[in-house]
Parts: structure tokens; sequence; C-alpha cells
């Protein structure tokens, strides 16, 4: 009997949940290459400065950095009801952000969420919250 692998995350967009109020997550395939397959296995990735765009009825993120330098669009791999869902939420106002890089078994998949921006004071409530919790805890 084989045992599945649970996911691991290989990279985390950490300014994603501060800079956005997050909502509805997506999990989405990647088309990838061997060699950068291997790059993301190995963890020289970075989802920092990257963003998610909607063309012809497709998904692709946008200045994912690969390596040492290299920025590349890749297509993301979503099911039609899913690109109606972030078409509809990209209308409404919304951004659509890449939140965490997985890799388990033999998929790479990406988790993008849609969400607001929030405005300065809100960043300023959230530093607050954090640093109470932090004092709480001690």
């Amino acid at each position: 009997m084989k045992k599945k692998k649970t996911p691991s995350h290989i990279a985390v967009n950490r300014r994603a949940s501060y800079d956005y109020q997050l909502e509805e997550e997506i999990n989405c395939g990647m088309v990838l290459t061997g060699p950068e397959v291997r790059l993301i296995r190995d963890h020289h990735v970075q989802l920092k400065g990257s963003f998610v765009t909607l063309r012809n009825n497709e998904a692709w993120l946008n200045n994912l950095t690969l390596g040492a330098d290299t920025e590349r669009n890749i297509k993301l791999l979503a099911t039609k009801k899913q690109l109606l869902a972030l078409a509809r939420a990209k209308q409404d106002g919304m951004q659509i952000v890449p939140v965490r890089l997985l890799a388990g078994g033999r998929y790479i998949k990406l988790v993008i969420a849609t969400g607001k921006s929030k405005k300065k004071y809100d960043k300023r409530e959230a530093i607050k919250k954090r640093d109470l919790d932090r004092e709480k805890s001690f």
C-alpha cells in the first residue's frame, strides 16, 4: 500500500496576507518544464512580486522568480468553473494573489486567493493586533 505524501510548502508569499484581505483560495496546477520543476523542488523560487492575470480564458502567473534571476510567465491549470469565479471576482474589483507553492508527490500546485487591497490604516491595525497577541503569549 503506497503512502500518500502530504503537500509541503515550498514558498510562501507572506506579503499577501499583509497587503490583502484574502477570501477564497483555489489550488491550481502549473505548466512547467523539467529544469523548472527541479529548481522549485530545490527551493530556488520566490513568489515575492508575482501576480496572476487572466487572458483569453486562461490564468497566468507573472514574474515568478526561478533560480538566480529568471522571471517567467507560467500558465496555471484551473477548471472552467474556477476561472469564471476568478473573472467574476476581478470584475468586482478584487485582486488575484499567489499565496503558497506546494509540492507533494508528483505534483506542484499553486494556491491563489482573491482579495481586496488593505488601506494603510488596516495594515497598522494588523501590526497592533499582532504585537498584542505576541505580548499575551509571554
